[in-house]
């Protein structure tokens, strides 16, 4: 039973909306485009696509044939994948083990894995693989011809974007002819035009890799050449002391999992440069390795090379297996799937200094899903001996590469503040929890009894009846506009509605619409809640009570269409029901939240060391900041820069100052309470002042000045608290005044105007 991240299960119904709606046009070369990051599960989101596909299509008859790109055995490890998660049905088979002549279709809900590499080769104009050739028995062509004329082929293309457009590619693709082609990639080269997404012929489904991160599916950032600095000599080889940082790296991050209790072995992969200098290096990586007593006779040390591989590597993924260095050049560049891999060493190749994206990805994924609270273990670490390092552009996480490094400067001396965590539990969703909410709100409005043992559904639909709900429509219509005419010369400037009453005129909707337009309703009455992740679970607790109360079952023939009928031909009734129920929710999903929430009071200190990105983070020259270097990010507010101006021209006060962050534990944060629930502030700066005193304050201008009551007095409480326990701490709120001047706000009870800034201290004299 695969537990989907609740991003996944969002995604996973996306695509079966877009499938869906593709499969009912009349057209051809109908594709849908699934970008979802490295790390984030994309097997597992299309395995589940395919189990739910074949419900929400129960009339359809499908096929599926799924596609792995790359030279080696990597469909075989999908089909293993594939196999874990669909647990028996539907069935899952390889091409090579089926279709060899012995077999002429492919069986409906079947999954035919196949790798394209082989499936598309060809010598002479021959293909090369004989399931392609004509022979004694059938060929794999004429089964997809034979198949398609019973059943529809959705076609999965996994890594699409290294087989998206070669010319031995395009023509396999006219032969599988598919009804609908799924490009799965995280960077697909194929893109949806706005014509393609107008027309309905494409559609596109994207996986934010923020929501990816913070679910703990991979790495919150990776790091390069961590702690070199340390083990330098003159003796050693920039080599070998990349070498000896992988392999300290490496027995530091075991010993850390040993820690929290986890069976983890971390594994080092080594990447050796193509050509004849692969050759030496590997001798060079296996004698360094050797000395440290990890060789492949042992089984410490695995290759993974074209002409030269280890009989022991397909258990090499087992999060406690005994292998901890992989040797490999661009065999696991692709689809290779090992989460508990966590540094990667490239050495230099003079014909390039570039990082393929889809490598580094390798130690993107996290072992056990989850970040933990030693934060070494939520970090991916690269050691290379490159001169520059050019890392592809990545364009769905610009800054997964934290490569810029600033260190604590020697002055600083611990400060030991409580700091205050909590790890995120609301996604504003609704969950399975609003099931018995919205069963009693809708059986109050129709007088039925409520959650009985044994349901009378005769007798509970005329009481639906006498409510005055339509069960026996089996349609709905809806108008649409005719004959309107739009003046040409205004058409870009037109906005909202059109001037006039347009004429219209009633007409059947079809079954995507009509799935639609009940999603539509059901996202109008959720009240604030995320539509996303809500509306999913809101449609299944309608069809929970419409087959427990009235008998409809949704997964039988027309049963879910039915529902979507009887509930839009009654929609004002149903809307009603429904954000009422939305809004009885509330309180319960608040304590559900409350009861998840996990809360952390730590001791806390600026960090030895911090890690930047070069496109989102920029350098600035200041002398008191408690960094060398120090970067800030880009995207910060203008009051926050001009603050950072002012405080580094005052060093006749202040010995350092820091930039905090935010939503992260790292971070020093004070806790809140908005609307009877726990929140972090995260004060932007803290300044440790001449005579003792550590400032911390948060600037504001505007409306979120106006807005930051709460935060400001939870901040001088906080101040009081720790000062009555031997601490030094003052600060505020901080905002620029009408003439130009910094002013604080140190009052108990927060008070903001602009005109009126009587409880507002001036900061140049504190």
């Amino acid at each position: 039973m695969i537990s989907l991240k609740p991003y996944q299960e969002t995604k996973v119904d996306e695509i079966v909306k877009a499938v869906s709606d593709l499969i009912s046009l009349e057209t051809t070369n109908k594709i849908c485009v699934f970008q979802s990051p490295t790390g984030s599960g994309k097997t597992v989101m299309m395995a589940k696509f395919i189990e739910e596909i074949i419900k929400e299509l129960s009339d359809t008859d499908l096929c599926f044939l799924w596609v792995s790109i790359g030279k080696g055995e990597l469909h075989k490890q999908s089909k293993r994948s594939l196999d874990s998660i669909f647990d028996g049905f539907p069935n899952c088979v390889l091409v090579e083990d089926e279709f060899l002549g012995s077999r002429n279709i492919i069986e409906q809900n079947e999954v035919v894995v196949v790798n394209w590499e082989k499936l598309r080769s060809k010598k002479d104009g021959e293909w090369k693989n004989k399931i392609m050739r004509d022979g004694e028995g059938i060929n794999f062509i004429e089964v997809l011809e034979a198949t398609k004329e019973k059943r529809k082929i959705i076609l999965i293309i996994d890594e699409s974007h290294f087989a998206s457009d070669t010319e031995r590619t395009n023509e396999l693709r006219q032969i599988v002819n598919a009804d609908v082609t799924i490009e799965m990639s995280a960077t697909p080269k194929i893109q949806p035009t706005l014509q393609d997404l107008a027309a309905g012929s494409m559609k596109m489904v994207h996986v934010d890799s923020k929501d990816v991160i913070e679910s703990g599916m991979i790495k919150k950032e990776l790091i390069i050449n961590e702690g070199l600095k340390e083990i330098v000599s003159d003796e050693k080889t920039s080599q070998d002391i990349i070498l000896e940082a992988a392999f300290l790296k490496r027995n530091e991050l075991k010993k850390a999992f040993g820690e929290k209790g986890s069976n983890i072995n971390p594994l080092c992969l080594i990447q050796l440069p193509n050509a004849e200098a692969g050759v030496a290096k590997k001798e060079i990586v296996e004698a360094f390795l050797a000395s440290k007593g990890i060789t492949e006779s042992n089984e410490k040390l695995a290759i993974w090379l074209s002409d030269d591989k280890s009989d022991f590597l397909d258990e090499i993924s087992h999060p406690d297996n005994q292998v901890e260095f992989l040797i490999f050049k661009q065999a696991i560049d692709t689809g290779w799937d090992c989460p508990r891999a966590h540094i990667l060493v490239k050495l230099r190749e003079i014909s390039s200094y570039t990082f393929e994206i889809q490598t580094v990805g390798r130690i993107l994924r996290m072992p056990e899903q989850k970040h933990y609270d030693s934060d070494i273990l939520n970090k991916g670490y690269i050691y290379t001996n490159l001169q520059s390092v050019v890392i592809k552009k990545e364009e769905y996480n610009p800054n997964i590469i934290k490569h810029l490094k600033s260190t604590r400067k020697v002055i600083f001396k611990n400060i030991d503040i409580e700091s205050y965590y909590k790890s995120r539990v609301d996604f504003g969703d609704i969950t399975s929890s609003f099931y018995n909410v919205l069963e009693k709100v809708l059986c109050d409005s129709f007088e039925l009894d409520f959650a009985p043992a044994l349901v009378n559904t005769i007798q509970n639909s005329e009481k639906l009846k006498k409510n005055g709900i339509d069960l026996s429509a089996k349609e709905v219509s809806d108008g649409i506009i005719v004959d309107k005419v739009l003046d040409a010369k205004r058409f870009d400037s037109l906005q909202g509605h059109v001037e006039g009453i347009p004429e219209t005129i009633k007409v059947k909707l079809s079954d995507n619409d009509i799935y639609d337009l009940f999603n539509q309703i059901i996202k109008e009455n959720l009240n604030g809640f995320a539509p996303k992740r809500s509306i999913p679970t809101v449609r299944e607790a309608l069809y929970v009570w419409f087959r427990h109360y009235l008998g409809i079952n949704p997964r039988s023939e027309n049963g879910a269409i039915k529902i979507q009928i009887i509930f839009l031909q009654n929609y004002e009734r149903f809307s009603r029901i429904l954000s009422e129920a939305t809004n009885e929710y509330k309180p319960f999903k608040k304590a559900e939240v409350k009861k998840k929430i996990e809360e952390q009071f730590n001791k806390w200190n600026i960090p030895a060391e911090a890690f930047f990105n070069q496109y989102t983070d920029e350098k600035q020259d200041y002398h008191l900041n408690i960094y060398e270097p120090c970067y800030f990010s880009i995207t910060r507010s203008n009051p926050e820069k001009e603050f950072e101006k002012h405080i580094e021209s005052m060093s006749e006060k202040i010995d350092w100052w820091y930039k905090n962050g935010e939503e992260s534990k790292e971070y020093f944060g004070v806790k809140y309470i908005e609307s009877d629930m726990p929140q972090t502030f995260y004060p932007d700066f803290i300044i440790l002042y001449k005579n003792g005193t550590l400032g911390i304050y948060d600037t504001k201008a505007g409306q979120t000045a106006k807005d930051a009551g709460l935060k400001s007095e939870a901040l001088q409480k906080y101040i009081k608290e720790h000062n009555k326990k031997g601490k030094k701490l003052s600060g505020g709120i901080i905002i620029k005044d009408n003439t130009n001047k910094w002013r604080v706000n140190r009052k108990d009870k927060y008070s903001y105007d602009l005109n009126d800034l009587r409880d507002w201290d001036y900061f140049d004299d504190l």
